[in-house]
């Protein structure tokens, strides 16, 4: 038996702003402004005022952008931008009882505190956190598409990048080939003046950065690991001589459980390892604590469904990489997230649902 409809005005959901408190929206250095506006942008439009910390290696844009908001119009008090390190800013930031949700992008470690420290206070959170994302090949892939894709997960932004796939699965059969084209490929993307459009491969953020990968492959080779291209650094000429330029890497024959297939690096460094059926390439994509995202190369349409069904992965991409419409939500499962954002996600996550029932008559 159907219930009746209730009268238009009786009953209704809507969305109330959160008043005069704040959002704080904390951002890494990896993709400065587009990660900062894909924040503030979506919580300003839900009428919220926000406080934003950008990564303290990377200030500048969240400056500019804050002048630029002043000189559009935007309120005095709406967007307030905070500049500090994150362990002496965050927890005040995160504590704070004008602080009403937190939104965050950045690493495991730092979204792991965050929850720590809000969730006894009954903060909203959204957490988009680390990534070790695997690129999965069969044979009987688009050879061509998935080499480039492969190509592009790896090494894009110096590999800086949360949604970089840093572990390649191969189908056995077609497995050394592609890993012969692959290690030729990336040992073409030389680094070179970020400045210049000829430029393959830019600079790592930081000092601390790429001491960090380079410690990384020389575990690497402890762990048995075999360097098919990279795995150094490069200076080069002047004025750039104190830049930090890491070649990009490949490597295969590490064991599933090395460190190298289970951390995220954050630098132009990827292993590379074969599989022999469907089911071990879905163990191996899901064998680490992250799942963020994941992409899957076949032309075999029932496949890729079940495949992509079976990965734990917030976002797979079939015979693609990197394609986004920020209409579709965005975040991880496990430790690479919780929540999500995008579209009407970001709306939900920065406003507060309310029911009001008015009595009719």
């Amino acid at each position: 038996m159907e219930s009746e409809p209730l009268p238009r005005r009786a009953l209704w959901t809507q969305c109330s702003l959160r008043g005069t408190a704040f959002l704080a929206c904390i951002t890494p250095w990896n993709l400065p402004l587009y990660l900062l506006i894909w924040k503030v942008a979506p919580a300003l439009a839900a009428g919220n005022c926000v406080v934003a910390k950008p990564s303290e290696h990377s200030p500048m844009t969240a400056y500019l952008f804050s002048q630029l908001c002043a000189e559009a119009g935007l309120p005095p008090g709406v967007l307030n931008v905070i500049h500090g390190t994150g362990p002496k800013l965050g927890p005040a930031l995160v504590t704070h009882p004008n602080v009403a949700g937190i939104s965050f992008t950045g690493s495991t470690a730092a979204g792991a505190e965050i929850s720590r420290l809000a969730a006894p206070l009954f903060k909203r959170l959204s957490l988009e956190m680390g990534g070790k994302n695997a690129t999965v090949v069969f044979a009987d892939a688009d050879y061509a598409g998935a080499l480039d894709c492969a190509l592009k997960a790896a090494f894009l932004n110096q590999g800086q990048f949360c949604l970089a796939g840093s572990r390649i699965l191969v189908e056995k059969s077609l497995y050394p080939r592609f890993r012969d084209d692959l290690a030729a490929k990336a040992s073409a993307l030389l680094p070179g003046d970020p400045l210049a459009p000829a430029s393959a491969q830019g600079a790592i953020a930081s000092r601390a950065q790429l001491e960090k990968i380079a410690n990384y492959v020389a575990l690497a080779r402890k762990e048995g690991g075999g360097v098919l291209c990279g795995g150094e650094r490069v200076v080069l000429a002047p004025p750039l001589e104190q830049g930090f330029y890491y070649v990009p890497t490949v490597i295969e024959g590490l064991p599933t459980g090395s460190a190298l297939n289970q951390e995220e690096i954050f630098g132009p460094v990827v292993t590379i390892a074969p599989f022999a059926s469907d089911n071990e390439a879905i163990e191996l994509a899901n064998g680490t604590r992250y799942g963020l995202t994941a992409s899957v190369f076949t032309s075999d349409a029932a496949r890729a469904s079940r495949v992509a069904r079976a990965l734990a992965a917030g976002t797979v991409w079939i015979n693609c990489w990197l394609v986004r419409d920020v209409r579709v939500p965005f975040g991880g499962m496990k430790d690479s997230g919780l929540g999500r954002e995008g579209g009407l996600y970001s709306l939900r996550f920065f406003t507060e649902p309310k029911n009001v029932c008015t009595r009719e008559g």
